[in-house]
C-alpha cells in the first residue's frame, strides 16, 4: 500500500477526485484563457488594419504620400494614447520612429503563407520609446518608385486590460463549478458508501447477537461479499457448536468420576492430594477449551429460562414445601448460551432448594451493561469465613444429601468465561445471599 494514501477510503476518492478536479478546472481556465486572448487580439489586428488602410489610400503609385490628406485622414484613429502609425517609402519615413519597420521588427508569430495575389498585412511586435511593448500589424506596398511599408501600432496593454479584466470573473465562475462539484462529490460519496456503512452494522448485530447473518440484498459490488460474509458465520456457529459439545461432553464424562475418587480418598491424604493435581489439571485445560468454545455473540432471555428451571427444581424438590418467588423483568436479556445459562441457574436453584427453609427469591436488575441476578434463600446460610472456601472444588460445608461440591465451583467458573461473577453474602435475617453478574445482550 502507497504510503502517502489516507487510510479511508472515502478520504481516497476525495484526494483523486480534487486531483482530477483541480487539473480539469486548470485546463479549462487555461483553454478559455488562450480562447479569449485569441479573440481579443483577432479585434486588435481588424482595428489595425483599417488603420493600414486608411494609410494606404493617402499612397499614391509613384509612393508619395498625400500629406493634406494624411492629416484629414489619420484623425479618424481616434485619441486613444499609445497608438502610433509610420509610413516609410522611398521619400523617407513618416510617423512614430519608435514604430517599427520590416528591418526592425519580425513576425510572431511567422505569418502564414499568403495565398495568390497582394500580400496582406502581418503582425510585428516591438518596444515604444518609452519602454512600453508594441503590439503592430505592417504591410507593403510596391510602387513605381520602389516599396512603401505602412505600419499602425497599439500598445500591447491594449490586449491584456481585457484579459486581466475577464479573467477575474472567469476564476470566481471556475471557483463557484469547483465548489458545486465538491458538493455534488460528497454527495455522491455519502449515498455510495451507505451500503458499505449499513453491512458493517450489520457485521457488528452478528458479532454481539443481535443478527444471525446479513442482509443479501446489496449491490452488485457488495453481494458476494454478504454471500462469504453469510457462509462464514455459518461455518462459524457449526465450528462452535462442535467445539461447546466436545468440551462439554467431555466435562460431564470426567467431572463426576473425579468427583467421586475424591470423596473416596479423603482418608488418605496422598492419594487424594494427587487427585485434586489430576482434577485441577482436567479443570484448567477444561476451562481453557470451553473459552475457546463460548458464544459471546448470543441473546438469551432471563426470565423464560428462570421460570422453566424454578418449575424443574420445585416438581423435583422432596423437602418441605417450597416456594420460589421470581422477580424477573421480561425484557432482560443476557449475552450467555442458552445451554450455559440453564446450567448457571440449575446449580444455584439446586443448591438453594437444598438447603433454604421455604422461600426462594430470584430477582434481575440491569446494572450499566451487566445485569445482577440475585437468589436469595431463608435457609442457615454461610459463615462468611467459609463463602471463599466453598468456591474452591470439591468443598462441602454439608455432608448431607447428594452432591460432590462442585456446584457453585462450575458457577464461579463458567460465569468468569462469560466475563461475569460469582459473589455470595448474607440474606438478613438469615440465609443466603447469592449474586451472578453476567453481561448484558
Amino acid at each position: 500500500m502507497t504510503r502517502w494514501l489516507p487510510r479511508s477510503l472515502q478520504a481516497r476518492m476525495l484526494l483523486v477526485s480534487a486531483v482530477a478536479t483541480s487539473l480539469a478546472l486548470v485546463l479549462a481556465g487555461a483553454v478559455m484563457a488562450g480562447l479569449l486572448g485569441r479573440f481579443v487580439t483577432e479585434g486588435l489586428d481588424r482595428r489595425l488594419d483599417a488603420q493600414l488602410l486608411v494609410l494606404a489610400s493617402v499612397v499614391d503609385r509613384d509612393g508619395r504620400v498625400d500629406r493634406a490628406r494624411l492629416t484629414e485622414r489619420v484623425a479618424v484613429f481616434g485619441g486613444d494614447p499609445g497608438w502610433q502609425w509610420r509610413i516609410a517609402g522611398p521619400d523617407g519615413a513618416i510617423g512614430a520612429a519608435d514604430v517599427p519597420v520590416p528591418a526592425a521588427g519580425r513576425p510572431t508569430p511567422p505569418a502564414p503563407p499568403a495565398p495568390p495575389g497582394p500580400p496582406g498585412p502581418h503582425p510585428v511586435e516591438a518596444k515604444a520609446a518609452d519602454g512600453g511593448a508594441l503590439h503592430a500589424r505592417t504591410i507593403t506596398l510596391a510602387t513605381r518608385r520602389g516599396d512603401v511599408t505602412l505600419t499602425a501600432a497599439a500598445p500591447r496593454a491594449v490586449l491584456t486590460r481585457p484579459i486581466e479584466g475577464a479573467l477575474a470573473p472567469l476564476l470566481l465562475a471556475l471557483g463557484g463549478v469547483a465548489a458545486l462539484l465538491t458538493v455534488a462529490l460528497l454527495v455522491q460519496l455519502r449515498v455510495a458508501l451507505r451500503p458499505l456503512h449499513r453491512l458493517r452494522e450489520q457485521v457488528a448485530a452478528i458479532r454481539t447477537g443481535a443478527r444471525e447473518k446479513v442482509d443479501a440484498d446489496q449491490p452488485a459490488e457488495l453481494a458476494p461479499l454478504a454471500s462469504e460474509l453469510n457462509a462464514l458465520t455459518a461455518d462459524n456457529v457449526v465450528t462452535l457448536a462442535t467445539a461447546r459439545a466436545s468440551a462439554a461432553n467431555l466435562a460431564h464424562a470426567l467431572k463426576t468420576p473425579v468427583a467421586a475418587l475424591a470423596i473416596d480418598l479423603r482418608d488418605q491424604p496422598r492419594l487424594a492430594a494427587t487427585v485434586a493435581r489430576i482434577d485441577s489439571t482436567i479443570r484448567h485445560h477444561l476451562a481453557r477449551a470451553r473459552a475457546a468454545a463460548v458464544n459471546r455473540r448470543v441473546t438469551t432471555p432471563l426470565a423464560p429460562a428462570v421460570a422453566d428451571i424454578a418449575a424443574v427444581v420445585e416438581r423435583l424438590h422432596d423437602g418441605p414445601p417450597l416456594t420460589i418467588v421470581r422477580e424477573v423483568a421480561d425484557d432482560i436479556a443476557v449475552a450467555v448460551d442458552a445451554q450455559d445459562l440453564d446450567e448457571l441457574l440449575g446449580n444455584l436453584l439446586d443448591n438453594a432448594a437444598r438447603h433454604a427453609g421455604s422461600l426462594i427469591v430470584i430477582a434481575a436488575r440491569r446494572d450499566g451493561r451487566s445485569v445482577a441476578l440475585t437468589i436469595a434463600d431463608d435457609g442457615p446460610g454461610i459463615p462468611a469465613a467459609a463463602r471463599a472456601q466453598v468456591l474452591q472444588p470439591g468443598t462441602r460445608l454439608d455432608e448431607r444429601g447428594d452432591g460432590h461440591g462442585f456446584g457453585l465451583t462450575i458457577v464461579a467458573e463458567l460465569a468468569g468465561l462469560y466475563g461475569g461473577a460469582l459473589a455470595l453474602a448474607e440474606n438478613a435475617p438469615h440465609g443466603l445471599l447469592v449474586t451472578l453478574t453476567l453481561p448484558t445482550a
